[in-house]
């Protein structure tokens, strides 16, 4: 088997809106969320999310072209762009024959559905659709995008699973470098759905923290008092390359991935198992593939959505695999900080335990102000402020609706 490694990296979260601002909010604590402004949410439950600040889609995209793509393309572009100039790749000389894109996204065009289609729907006249209807809509879209962008021509299609469809996208993309089919993929996750059916929609479910007077620190994993999750939006890019392609071209190396686990709870729509075992046997191939043991792990970026139920069940699983080592572990829900970001989670996440390995620091979870009494107290949760430690190797979990569960590997280089 080859291995794999990571040598670029983009982001784009409500916490920083690029790698180096993104850095600077996790290890602040900062919290992304804030009232919404993407329409008037009076009259809803939930009147705030972790939306993005201060970004105009025109400083990096041509106006006409950019209202051809639904946010969520829009997001994709930005960070693949990004991710690109970071590793340094020279798209003159590389093979694109041998660079794929491999995207997730839990909902693709969320806005072009909402939008596009329902305005449609209620014209009296002669129903009019965008010729441009289907292709913003489409969640596959996005990597299509990208590789015309930049003509990859390797390996191209979407991922969804949910919130775990950016996991999945760094899990394939692993495999196929490591088996040969590619050289350089570049993968990870975009969602823009901060609109009415996307608020709508999770407060209907009982998702959603309704927490609107306290809005700054309603994301609260692990914390008795959680109430559900704060919808966030954004996008995370990883170049995942080939050890020999990348040492051959003289490319800096963040991180190696090392190993997967993916499985389902086959349990239930929307609730995780109440003890976890589907993601205990996520975590449990993960280091499996990686070669590892569960005392090798100096860092785990949980799921922890902040929802009552989801909080409980990662922790059981975290004890029954690490067991005693859970203890020696730093965990941390780096949604208390950016909100959920759905199927860009686990891309975002991935980077947020990379940049904590290479700058020797553990996010936190921030917002935590009581105890869970269901919860072991001698569990590190790196509360409210970040801490200095060095990392070596790190697990990121991340779990989607359907009872899709994915744990990642990636160890310091």
């Amino acid at each position: 088997m080859r291995r794999v490694v990571v040598t670029g990296m983009g982001a784009l979260t409500p916490i920083g809106n690029n790698l180096e601002a993104y850095n600077q909010g996790l290890q602040n604590g900062v919290s992304g969320a804030g009232p919404i402004t993407r329409f008037d949410p009076t009259l809803f439950k939930t009147r705030f999310a972790c939306e993005l600040k201060n970004f105009n889609v025109e400083e990096h995209l041509d106006r006409k072209e950019g209202r051809k793509l639904d946010p969520f393309s829009q997001y994709a572009l930005v960070v693949a762009e990004e991710c690109v100039k970071d590793s340094g790749l020279d798209l003159d000389r590389v093979d694109k024959s041998r660079v794929g894109v491999i995207w997730g996204s839990g909902i693709g065009g969320f806005y072009t559905l909402e939008t596009d289609i329902s305005e449609a729907a209620l014209n009296s006249g002669p129903p009019r659709y965008s010729p441009f209807l289907i292709p913003k809509l489409i969640s596959d879209i996005a990597p299509g995008h990208i590789s015309i962008k930049y003509g990859f021509m390797g390996i191209n299609y979407g991922t969804v699973s949910a919130c775990a469809s950016s996991s999945h996208a760094i899990s394939n993309a692993f495999d196929f470098i490591r088996h040969g089919k590619a050289k350089v993929i570049l993968c990870g996750g975009s969602e823009a759905a901060v609109t009415k059916a996307g608020i709508g929609g999770f407060s209907s479910m009982k998702a959603l923290s309704e927490r609107n007077d306290d809005f700054h620190t309603a994301s609260r994993p692990y914390d008795k008092d959680r109430d559900g999750f704060v919808l966030g939006e954004g996008a995370g890019a990883l170049m995942l390359e080939e050890y020999e392609h990348a040492k051959a071209r003289g490319a800096r190396i963040y991180a190696e991935i090392c190993g997967t686990g993916l499985t389902a709870d086959a349990y239930h729509i929307t609730a995780p198992h109440p003890d976890g075992l589907g993601a205990k046997a996520a975590m449990e191939l993960a280091l499996e593939e990686a070669g590892m043991n569960p005392e090798d792990i100096d860092y785990i970026n949980t799921h922890g959505t902040s929802t009552p139920l989801g909080d409980i069940a990662e922790v059981k699983a975290i004890l029954q695999v690490f067991e005693d080592h859970a203890f020696n572990i730093n965990i941390s829900s780096t949604k208390s900080m950016t909100g959920h970001l759905l199927g860009a989670a686990g891309a975002i996440e991935c980077i947020a335990g990379i940049l904590a390995m290479n700058y020797q620091f553990i996010p936190p979870t921030i917002n935590h102000f009581t105890d869970d009494p269901e919860l072991d107290p001698r569990l590190n949760f790196t509360f409210n402020q970040a801490q200095s430690k060095e990392i070596k190797s790190f697990l990121s979990n991340t779990f989607g609706f359907g009872g899709h569960n994915s744990s990642l590997i990636f160890r310091k280089w």
